[in-house]
């Protein structure tokens, strides 16, 4: 009995300690997985921040490179600026720690918290920017309580910084901080959470260039992140500087003239291409981009009325008008269709197709030829070209010259414009095309579309009887700046198949303009031998602004160049609802061709 009573505590016994044991080989398999998860998992996060005790790594950012003009003034610089970051694996409790540093920075603690909370995917001991452009005081104070503020650093920084505020600002663009989603991307891979990149303009398009190599500097720290020594260095090397081809004086004209106004001006060298101005308004500052936006001032910018951010020399979409009646008389002139001394009879009304059509001149301008259709602006005279023409040849002349494509210029976002035919209409409406809606494309409205710059280039062509150029900002000898430019610089396809006296003829038509009393005479200079044309297109049509019981509006354009036998400068000017081409675009046109002049010619 006894040995059985024995026998069976220790089957208790037994039975227990085999639980026990069962237990602890679940805690030791559950301890070499934490182990593995350690050693091997996240190894290399323990591995920086067991380094980051005693090594420590600070990037050295490269200052970008300058852009200048022409002229050599600065219009991008580098200024010292320091800003402050949190670490957030130096912080006990996060919530606590934003409302210390929302104290002492003088943030509000919601912005403080977006900001960190956009990179709560990024690694804990990966410094988060939480404000930038410190002030001296600032840098003191954070510096004097580090020990109460252990998570936030101070890193000094190259700046940019516009000197010129808003001036030019559509073509230099601007900076801004990587997102997420962009730091993914293949062109921003050696890139880091926090960089400033251009984000438009030539900012954007020399990134490359301007951006520079940042550099490295190892050192060793104590556990209060004290230097004690420097293991290694690598100096930073500068960005490239850019020359532009803009003309500080024009520039700044073009831009006091559109001020008050939006609009576009550009001016180029028809012989080489280069942009001497190209004004958009209303502009913007870009300073304001260096200090990184609240999600709500982004918000309120580009939800502005007024749209600052859109470049409308390249990216604004207008009806061309008069404007484009240079290309109807090309067209005819070169088919054949006409002569220079064809006759039209304008009678301030015509009949075509069963609909009324009317020229702008109510009394009408009576028998006229091409140089005086030119001269006056006549409608009657192009509607009967157009009608003669077709819309099939109208559309081939209009992209020879230039419309319903990009022209190359070196910035980002240009569009290309509308050039319709049947083709286009039956694809886009699923309808067919009327002849009715010829005529209105034969004077620039209907659903022909452009840009400004595209403009410019056409009248670079006439003024060149016929040679192609690609317009750019980037100071150089030889620009090229795509493949699709490459094959533009084939000498076969510089030149636009019209004969040269075709041009002669027309570009006859637009000095009488300008210098005979006609509609383009606002620009007329003496001795200077301006030629150029006036436009006025309808934002709305007659019978919608009757409906409506509202004032018919009206783009003002003008587009020219100087001198008739040499030309040397394409000046185009876009005032939206500026009314009249000839009573305020083209004044604008006069003060820049004599500015132009007395500085270069």
């Amino acid at each position: 009995m006894k040995n059985g009573r024995i026998y069976e505590d220790l089957s208790l016994i037994g039975g227990r300690a085999h639980k026990t044991f069962n237990v602890f080989v679940v805690l030791f398999i559950i301890l070499l997985l934490c182990f593995w998860k350690i050693q091997i998992l996240d190894h290399e996060n323990y591995w920086k921040k067991s380094e980051a005790n005693r090594v420590r790594e600070i990037v050295l950012p490269a200052q970008r490179g300058l852009i200048t003009t022409r002229n050599n003034e600065i219009l991008a610089n580098n200024i010292a600026s320091f800003k402050v970051s949190i670490i957030r694996e130096n912080c006990k409790n996060i919530d606590e720690s934003c409302q210390k540093i929302a104290q002492l920075l003088n943030l509000e603690v919601s912005v403080l918290k977006e900001r960190i909370n956009r990179y709560e995917t990024l690694p804990a001991f990966v410094p988060i920017v939480v404000k930038d452009n410190l002030s001296r005081k600032e840098v003191s104070i954070v510096e004097s309580r580090k020990l109460e503020f252990p998570e936030l650093i101070i890193q000094a920084e190259p700046k940019r910084y516009y000197p010129y505020g808003d001036f030019a600002s559509h073509v230099i663009g601007y900076l801004q901080e990587l997102s997420l989603k962009e730091i993914k991307m293949d062109i921003y891979k050696e890139m880091r959470f926090g960089d400033l990149v251009g984000k438009i303009g030539i900012e954007k398009e020399y990134e490359a260039k301007l951006k520079g190599e940042e550099g490295r500097v190892i050192e060793i720290v104590d556990s209060l992140g004290k230097k004690k020594d420097e293991i290694a260095r690598l100096e930073p090397l500068k960005g490239q500087n850019i020359m532009l081809t803009l003309d500080f004086d024009l520039q700044k004209k073009a831009e006091e003239l559109l001020e008050g106004n939006e609009g576009s001006i550009v001016i180029l060298d028809p012989r080489t291409g280069e942009i001497l101005a190209l004004a958009s308004y209303p502009n913007f500052d870009p300073n304001k981009f260096i200090n990184r936006f609240t999600p709500k001032e982004w918000i309120d910018l580009i939800n502005s009325p007024e749209f600052p951010l859109e470049n409308r020399a390249i990216r604004g979409l207008y009806s061309p008008g008069s404007i484009f009646k240079l290309v109807i008389a090309l067209a005819a002139l070169d088919l054949n269709i006409i002569t220079d001394r064809t006759l039209f009879f304008c009678s301030g009304n015509i009949v075509i197709y069963g609909h009324p059509f009317s020229c702008w001149f109510k009394p009408g301008h009576g028998n006229i030829n091409l140089y005086n259709g030119i001269k006056h602006s006549c409608n009657i005279y192009f509607y009967q070209l157009g009608k003669r023409l077709g819309i099939e040849e109208i559309s081939v002349y209009a992209r020879m010259l230039g419309y319903g494509r990009k022209t190359g210029i070196d910035l980002s976002g240009e569009k290309d414009g509308l050039v319709p035919d049947p083709s286009w209409k039956e694809r886009v409406k699923n309808a067919p095309w009327y002849p009715g809606e010829t005529i209105s494309v034969s004077i620039g409205q209907g659903p022909l579309l452009t840009t400004p710059l595209q403009v410019a280039c056409h009248t670079a062509i006439i003024a060149n009887r016929g040679r192609k150029i690609t317009p750019h900002l980037l100071m150089s000898d030889n620009f090229i700046s795509s493949e699709r430019e490459r094959q533009e610089w084939v000498p076969d396809k510089i030149l636009v198949k019209i004969k040269k006296s075709v041009f002669e003829k027309v570009i006859k038509g637009m000095w009488k303009a300008v210098n005979e009393n006609g509609t383009a005479r606002a620009a007329r200079i003496d001795g200077y031998d301006v030629c150029g044309k006036t436009g006025s297109t309808q934002t709305v049509s007659k019978e919608t602004s009757e409906k409506l019981e509202k004032e018919v509006k009206t783009h003002s354009w003008f587009t020219g160049f100087a001198p008739k036998s040499d030309p040397k400068v394409v000046i185009t000017i876009l005032v939206e609802y500026g009314g009249l081409g000839g009573s305020t675009a083209a004044p604008m046109a006069n003060k820049l061709f004599d500015l132009y002049r007395k500085k270069y010619d």
